[in-house]
């Protein structure tokens, strides 16, 4: 055993650092993250594609671009923030809800293409604790992801920008595909 160790020193290293990356990196990772949230998805698990999501997070950043959007006073963005506070836990169980329906039913919406997981596992860029991912989909609606840890060390989506104009062009599409 000694001498076999002695001349594969280097393939054993290699070994070990890949098993290392694969059993300890590759999990605490927002790329796996999204891999499992598409592992999900296509499972039709609703429950468990949501662990990857931080709703309140989702709904608080989408409730502030939104008011930000439509307010050109600082008065009125405070006031606009506030209600985006007191009404984000509502919402965001509402959102959930739905989200978790419509993954259990397979619908469209919440499908991931490969090709897009792919690019967004590829793109995606981690800074200070947060990650983001930026991808187009096959409908030239551009995306961009952030990523941040849960207390548990789970990498959940906390906040999609340009979520406005993301979601009426989601509506739009729905509009012109339904009977």
């Amino acid at each position: 055993m000694g001498r076999f160790a002695i001349r594969h020193w280097t393939a054993i290293l290699i070994t070990i650092v890949f098993a290392w990356w694969a059993l300890i990196y590759v999990p605490a990772s927002p790329s796996y993250s999204v891999f499992q949230l598409k592992r999900a998805i296509d499972a039709r698990d609703g429950q468990a594609a949501s662990r990857y999501v931080n709703f309140e997070s989702v709904v608080r950043q989408a409730g502030y671009e939104m008011v930000q959007e439509k307010a050109s006073d600082p008065v009125s963005q405070m006031v606009g923030k506030g209600a985006v506070d007191l009404f984000v836990k509502p919402m965001a169980q509402v959102t959930q809800a739905y989200a978790v329906k419509d993954v259990n039913d397979g619908a469209d919406e919440v499908q991931m293409p490969p090709a897009a997981v792919a690019g967004a596992i590829v793109m995606m860029r981690r800074e200070d604790g947060v990650a983001s991912t930026r991808f187009v989909d096959k409908k030239n609606r551009e995306w961009e992801i952030q990523f941040a840890r849960d207390p548990d060390g789970v990498w959940q989506v906390s906040g999609i920008k340009n979520i406005g104009k993301l979601l009426e062009q989601l509506q739009h599409d729905h509009q012109f595909n339904t009977p």
